[in-house]
């Protein structure tokens, strides 16, 4: 609403150019922070190892004969980044440090599996 004396002075807002603005300075207040963060600072910004229980064995159930069935480890994990070789650490792109391909952790996401038919 504008007031008598903002009429007389000849400023006036419509309630579409007040959004207009609202909208552009709160999605500038919610992207800043995520421009504006190096890549160190990202990196900073991964889960510790402690806070999404990782352990450096896999998470897998036992069947009848005492072999393990479906497996959930980081190799086979959409998060997980291997290293040079198959069976050496590599990196999470969630989880700071050092990432066994046998570890696991609450964050586990199986990588999804395409289906050719």
């Amino acid at each position: 609403m504008v007031s008598e004396s903002d009429q007389e002075k000849g400023v006036s807002f419509s309630r579409r150019t007040l959004l207009k603005v609202g909208a552009t300075a709160v999605t500038g207040l919610v992207l800043a922070p995520v421009l504006l963060l190096s890549p160190s600072a990202r990196a900073a910004a991964k889960a510790s190892k402690a806070s999404v229980g990782y352990q450096d064995k896999p998470l897998g159930a036992r069947n009848d004969y005492g072999k393990l069935g479906h497996v959930q480890d980081c190799s086979n994990c959409a998060s997980f980044i291997p290293g040079p070789l198959a069976k050496k650490n590599g990196t999470c792109k969630v989880v700071a440090g050092s990432i066994s391909p046998r570890g696991w952790c609450v964050l586990y996401t199986p990588v999804a599996v395409s289906r050719k038919g």
